[in-house]
């Protein structure tokens, strides 16, 4: 059974991801994630909410919500977040190569290549979004 270590819910602009790597930083380390693994979730939520702020949104500054909560079970670390923006099929997006020279595209390949479980479905009431992504915790750390 999982428990909620942190959940939070912020305005969607780039200038509250801040906030957010903190959070997310903090909670990883408490975790017993190790460098390594702090530094892999905290690059993947933030990319994931920069495509919050970016599509979901299509960066307008307005009161759209994310919300951030933080799972913990006996093995992992499973970070939810949350929007009410454009509904978005992750299956549909095909990144190209990770050397390709064009802006973008890269972001859903980052965060699949460091996270251990990329799950998308739709937010509550099926409106907007739903990520989640977990990260297992070394077996020393638990």
């Amino acid at each position: 059974m999982s428990e909620a270590l942190i959940r939070v819910q912020t305005r969607a602009v780039a200038e509250r991801l801040r906030l957010l790597r903190s959070l997310v930083r903090e909670t990883a380390a408490s975790a017993g994630l190790g460098d390594d693994g702090v530094r892999d979730v905290v690059l993947a939520v933030d990319e994931a909410c920069q495509n919050v702020v970016r599509h979901a949104y299509a960066q307008a500054q307005s009161e759209r919500p994310l919300e951030l909560e933080v799972l913990s079970d006996a093995g992992s670390l499973t970070f939810v977040l949350r929007d009410a923006g454009r509904a978005v099929d992750l299956d549909a997006i095909r990144p190209g190569p990770p050397d390709a020279l064009r802006p973008g595209g890269r972001g859903l390949y980052l965060i699949r290549q460091v996270m251990d479980r990329v799950e998308h479905r739709p937010g509550p009431g099926g409106t907007g979004n739903e990520l989640r992504l977990s990260k297992l915790i070394p077996r020393e750390a638990r």
